[in-house]
C-alpha cells in the first residue's frame, strides 16, 4: 500500500524521536521550514523507554519559544503513532499541512528573503 501524503512533507527518521532535541526543532525554522511534526511511538510503548516523552517535553518548549518569537507555536506539533498506522501518519501528514498553510509561511523565512541583497 503506497501512502499519498503532501509532497512539501520531508521526512527525517531518527532512531528515536527522544533525539529529536528543541534544537533540532528550531533550527529547522532557521532554515525556512514553515512547520514541524515529530511522530513517535505509543506512549508507554518506546523502545528506548522515555524516549517519546522527552520529545513530547521538547516539543511542548519548542511552542512556547516559537510563539514568544511571534512565529507562532501552532507550527511544531508531536503525534503518536504505532508502526502499522500508515494512514493516520498520512492524516496527520495532510492535517498538518492544512493547518502551515493556513498560517503562511515561516515569517524568519519571509524576513530573510526580503532583507537578502540589501546592504
Amino acid at each position: 500500500m503506497r501512502l499519498q501524503y503532501p509532497a512539501s512533507v520531508k521526512i527525517i527518521r531518527v532512531p528515536c524521536t527522544g533525539k529529536v532535541d528543541i534544537i533540532h526543532l528550531l533550527h529547522s525554522f532557521e532554515k525556512g521550514a514553515d512547520g514541524v511534526y515529530v511522530v513517535g511511538c505509543m506512549e508507554g510503548e518506546c523502545h528506548y523507554n522515555t524516549g517519546n516523552f522527552r520529545a513530547r517535553k521538547h516539543v511542548g518548549q519548542a511552542r512556547k519559544i516559537l510563539d514568544t518569537l511571534g512565529i507562532g507555536g501552532q507550527r511544531v506539533e508531536m503525534f503518536n503513532l504505532s508502526s502499522g498506522e500508515g494512514p493516520t501518519f498520512a492524516r496527520y501528514a495532510v492535517e498538518m499541512t492544512d493547518r502551515i498553510t493556513k498560517m503562511g509561511p515561516n515569517p524568519i523565512k519571509q524576513a530573510k528573503y526580503s532583507t537578502k541583497g540589501r546592504s
